[in-house]
């Protein structure tokens, strides 16, 4: 039987927490479209009528989508040239989802989306579900078929080991702005002592560059490594305008609640830098530079009021 206007109507008032999260799950907002596309699919050949509690039926099956496909990318990662990283979501995108505790905004961290890379699908649905959404241990014991008593040790299994790798210190957009620019300041000094003064002593840097944009394929780790290579990779050269394209306009933006710094050319959004920062400093830069994972950052890049770039480089 055909949809009716009524029950489309119900599918789109939960396509945005639906795309919340599929894109916590995946760490891709293509994959997480795409997720929410094929549940759409599934209801729109479903018995809707006979569907009690459509909210739980819609994210039972996009989560069995989801876990799916999180067994595949493991395969395909392990053919993927150099380092994985999430996609990243700039500042007002709405599948960023719920920001209202601190739970919420923590989950879907640049940080901490890297972080659950090391958790099983099953641990990774877990904590999503109950961390982000606030879902009670028996509905996710219905959605992923297992008793609550599992959901609750797989919960705590999962966050144990989220925990053991982060420190983040939560802060503001504003206070983010103030790293950013300081940190530019620091990189652009073409002294490594001032940069150094901002790291962790075990601060590491990271690039995806998808195999598409040149990406060292191993972490710099160690605040002096890590402050030699960003003070290299702020130097204005040739060679850098050719790579990208052009003069590249820098600003500074948060991504996924984090400080980041956002490279754009003509328009078109080259690079995001994403910094973990904790009481004792930057700990982290992760830079998203694959352009199959700046897309979704262009588009909304497009239709956002940015103001004036800090300054222009490469």
């Amino acid at each position: 039987m055909p949809l009716t206007a009524s029950d489309v109507d119900r599918f789109e008032a939960s396509r945005p927490r639906l795309q919340a999260i599929a894109y916590r799950l995946l760490g891709s907002a293509g994959e997480a479209e795409d997720a929410v596309q094929e549940t759409f699919l599934r209801w729109q050949a479903a018995d809707v009528d006979r569907i009690e509690v459509p909210e739980a039926w819609l994210t039972k099956v996009l989560t069995n989508l989801c876990l799916n496909q999180l067994t595949s990318a493991r395969a395909r990662r392990e053919t993927y040239v150099g380092q994985w990283l999430p996609e990243p979501l700039l500042g007002g995108d709405p599948m960023l989802g719920p920001d209202d505790t601190a739970e919420q905004r923590e989950s879907v961290s640049y940080a901490v989306l890297t972080l659950m890379e090391r958790l099983s699908p099953n641990e990774r649905a877990v904590y999503v579900l109950r961390e982000a959404f606030d879902y009670p241990h028996r509905e996710i014991a219905e959605i992923l078929d297992i008793t609550e008593a599992a959901s609750q040790q797989i919960f705590h299994r999962a966050k144990k080991h989220v925990a053991e790798g982060r420190a983040r210190t939560e802060i503001d957009e504003v206070t983010a702005r103030r790293i950013v620019e300081e940190f530019l300041a620091a990189a652009t000094s073409g002294r490594i002592e001032p940069l150094v003064r901002l790291l962790t002593e075990d601060a590491v840097s990271i690039g995806d560059g998808g195999g598409k944009v040149p990406a060292r394929a191993k972490a710099f780790e160690g605040a002096v490594a890590v402050a030699t290579f960003l003070r290299g990779l702020f130097k204005p050269g040739p060679a850098k305008r050719a790579l990208v394209g052009g003069t590249a306009e820098v600003y500074a933006w948060t991504a996924n609640g984090d400080p980041a710094v956002v490279a754009v050319v003509d328009g078109r959004v080259v690079g995001i830098m994403c910094l973990e920062v904790t009481a004792e400093g930057i700990a982290a830069f992760r830079n998203q530079i694959n352009p199959d994972k700046l897309e979704r950052a262009t588009a909304l890049w497009a239709a956002t009021d940015h103001g004036e770039p800090l300054f222009t480089a490469f």
